[in-house]
């Protein structure tokens, strides 16, 4: 998926770091090249997709997002981060070892 940049707001920054996740560290997991899959149950007026990846610190982060388009480019617009649950954890391990 390519993309110019991180189209970056202080509600969509907010709503992020209010689960433990910073931009700084969305953006790094995205460069480590997560996992990308299509969130048809949250599309609506946009496409959304879901993306799986690593924490710096290992633990494995889920993250929201649409992509925007704008004069210069697209952009990825994260919507919602958090660290996953440890039945989520597992079952990303799991496809990890596939």
């Amino acid at each position: 998926m390519r993309f110019s940049g991180f189209d970056w707001d202080d509600g969509n920054r907010a709503k992020c770091e209010k689960h433990g996740v910073s931009a700084d560290e969305i953006e790094a997991m995205f460069a480590r090249g997560p996992r990308i899959a299509p969130d048809e149950r949250h599309s609506g007026d946009e496409e959304r997709f879901i993306a799986v990846g690593v924490h710096a610190n290992g633990r494995p982060v889920f993250v929201a997002f649409t992509m925007r388009r704008k004069e210069d480019g697209v952009y990825l617009r994260p919507i919602s981060a958090r660290f996953m649950h440890r039945k989520e954890a597992a079952r990303y391990e799991r496809q990890d070892e596939a």
